[in-house]
């Protein structure tokens, strides 16, 4: 078994797992708000519709390869940090090693002796690996990825499925954007501690800036 520094601490963060949905909803309203309610017929919609879900199931497999192509260059990184201790040529060089693969909110309060006793613990691990893998937590997460891309489309989509009119269903759908961002940002706002309702207003004028911006792009 590979040693645990080498394997992934959880599947998505709070904060990943809330970016993937404000993706998957900026690129679903893309689609929606480019169509004309005035001139939109029914094959005008599920033209949009069908570029929507296929827009949101690619990008949510690319991202879910990204997010796969992450974990091995993170567990790398792990085990070079790692090879790196083994083959320092003195316990001081070994544990500037230690302290620099560590975030610095915690190599700073960390003494020397502390650093020392890490460094004697990280010398006693056997069984490491030639090459990082992935493991299966990893491919779970890349499936949360993809469905947290994905997803998203459906609630945004479901109003030109279901009401015949193009206009009402262009209202509804941009409410329950309006909602899901809101909900989004709210999410956002209770992970990094900031005032949820303010991040969640908040979230809600910067989806439809990042909105504007791809269209105007061409996105």
């Amino acid at each position: 078994m590979a040693p645990s520094f080498l394997s992934s601490i959880r599947a998505l963060d709070p904060i990943e797992r809330q970016m993937e949905v404000l993706f998957g909803l900026i690129m679903v309203l893309t689609f929606t708000g480019s169509l004309s309610v005035a001139e939109a017929g029914r094959a005008d919609v599920r033209t949009m519709l069908i570029g929507a879900v296929g827009c949101n199931l690619a990008w949510g497999f690319i991202d879910s390869v990204m997010y796969l192509m992450s974990c091995l260059a993170e567990k790398g990184r792990n085990l070079a940090a790692f090879n790196a201790v083994r083959r320092a040529p003195d316990p001081a060089e070994a544990r500037r090693l230690i302290a620099e693969a560590l975030p610095p909110v915690v190599a700073g309060v960390l003494q020397p002796a502390e650093l020392e006793t890490m460094r004697q613990r990280l010398m006693q691990v056997t069984d490491v690996p030639q090459r990082v893998h992935l493991e299966q937590r990893d491919l779970v997460g890349a499936l949360g990825v993809f469905l947290l891309v994905f997803l998203p489309t459906f609630p945004v989509a479901v109003p030109f499925i279901v009401m015949p009119e193009p206009g009402p269903a262009l209202r509804v759908s941009n409410g329950v954007a309006i909602v899901l961002l809101f909900l989004t940002g709210y999410a956002f706002g209770r992970t990094t501690g900031r005032h949820p309702v303010l991040v969640g207003c908040g979230m809600v004028v910067v989806g439809a800036i990042l909105v504007a911006l791809t269209m105007a792009l061409g996105g």
